[in-house]
């Protein structure tokens, strides 16, 4: 299941939903379907939006909840109520691929804790880290690296050419 999940693409999906959402948003369907998506568009696209991109997963999972109960207390046309429980349907696999997304790009799932994939690397940008300049350290590393030997070159130095600019 895990590897369906994974190939499909969330951008179609969204797409999908957004343009069925859109479709009979003029009739009697839940009101809050259409701005769910258009703000999953937008997270969607941001590819540094950790925060928003959780906050999309969790509306678009309990949306699913509210759906069936609104279904339950309204009634449809059969062509609508169709339409709606497609819509149900493809907000599980949505769902389902948001949440790998959300994880693939930093986020964590809520209440599980920080360590859902083994040990934490820690690092500064630009592949400095506590112990050297060399590489990663993990947390659970308990001896810290010694850095490296480079050796020192020194720059040759420019030589002077006719026509060409000096600094003085």
């Amino acid at each position: 299941m895990a590897d369906f999940i994974q190939a499909l693409d969330p951008a179609k999906l969204l797409l999908a939903e957004t343009a069925l959402a859109f479709i009979i948003s003029p009739f009697t369907v839940p009101a809050y379907n259409l701005p769910i998506f258009l703000f999953g568009s937008y997270v969607q696209e941001s590819s540094d939006a950790v925060q928003s991109l959780t906050l999309f997963a969790g509306l678009l999972s309990l949306s699913i909840f509210y759906d069936v109960l609104w279904m339950i207390q309204n009634e449809q046309g059969g062509f609508l109520r169709f339409l709606t429980v497609i819509l149900l349907l493809l907000k599980i696999p949505t769902t389902g691929a948001f949440l790998i997304a959300m994880r693939q790009r930093g986020g964590q799932f809520p209440g599980l804790g920080t360590d859902i994939n083994g040990p934490t690397v820690w690092s500064m940008p630009g592949g400095f880290t506590s112990g050297s300049r060399d590489g990663y350290q993990t947390v659970d590393d308990d001896t810290p690296r010694a850095p490296s030997k480079v050796s020192s070159v020194p720059a040759p130095q420019p030589t002077n050419q006719s026509g060409a600019y000096q600094s003085v």
